[in-house]
């Protein structure tokens, strides 16, 4: 729930908040089911490739892909997943966390971090794990590490321009839809980039979404708590007896 919204809801006459609480339960429990689906589909995932059933699944589509390369498909596609590199995704956190703390915003700062440590973390796990290795279909025109599933990619794009959008839409509600959208093409273009290059097995893919949606709702719901415990912490003591 962005700040502005959520001081709003504060300041009202306990009444009205109550009246209001359904519906802030509502969306909770969506975001919860939502967290639930994304686990579930890991699972269904990783359960498949455990039993090796997703290889021709896979390799159809990667197959399918290599037949649309074009010269200007391989320049986009090199660019979303340049996108998607460790050290542009680090950049990237440090000029958001950079501005958040300038304004003030430390809990949002600190929430930032620890999603893109855990994503990076948590994918680094996953990977040692399962160990599967990457498609060998045609010849690689970018260098890739040893595991391939989870992709990092997907996985931590998803996190960090997901929290990222996040937290500048709730400061700029008026742009929300933009950010969004803007964030939806960054990471799903990363995501087609690494099966276009042939890195990735699209299951690979699928699953780091997943991985990545849980955690990011898990990251957002988190920061949610600790603002919601301040602000409520802050509240001056004749307001709280008033509402009583």
């Amino acid at each position: 729930m962005p700040k502005l919204s959520r001081e709003l809801i504060l300041a009202l006459p306990s009444r009205v908040r109550e009246h209001l609480l359904p519906l802030l339960l509502t969306i909770r429990v969506a975001g919860f089911l939502l967290a639930a689906l994304g686990l579930w589909l890991f699972s269904a995932i990783a359960d498949e490739i455990l039993d090796k059933e997703s290889f021709t699944f896979d390799k159809e589509i990667l197959l399918t892909l290599r037949e649309l390369h074009t010269p200007v498909l391989d320049k986009v596609m090199l660019g979303f997943t340049f996108l998607g590199e460790p050290v542009i995704l680090l950049i990237v956190c440090l000029v958001i966390g950079t501005w958040l703390l300038t304004r003030g915003q430390r809990s949002q700062a600190t929430i930032l971090i620890i999603a893109a440590s855990g994503a990076v973390a948590l994918n680094t796990l996953l990977k040692v794990l399962f160990g599967r290795a990457r498609p060998m279909l045609w010849e690689r025109v970018v260098d890739v590490g040893q595991y391939s599933f989870p992709s990092g990619h997907a996985m931590i794009s998803m996190v960090i321009f997901g929290i990222i959008g996040y937290l500048v839409s709730s400061k700029f509600p008026l742009w929300r839809i933009g950010i969004i959208s803007l964030t939806i093409l960054l990471v799903t273009g990363i995501g087609l980039s690494r099966l276009y290059l042939g890195v990735h097995w699209p299951t690979d893919i699928i699953a780091g979404y997943a991985a990545g949606l849980v955690w990011l709702i898990t990251c957002i719901f988190s920061l949610q708590v600790w603002q919601e415990r301040r602000a409520v912490a802050q509240k001056p003591e004749s307001e709280t007896l008033s509402d009583g």
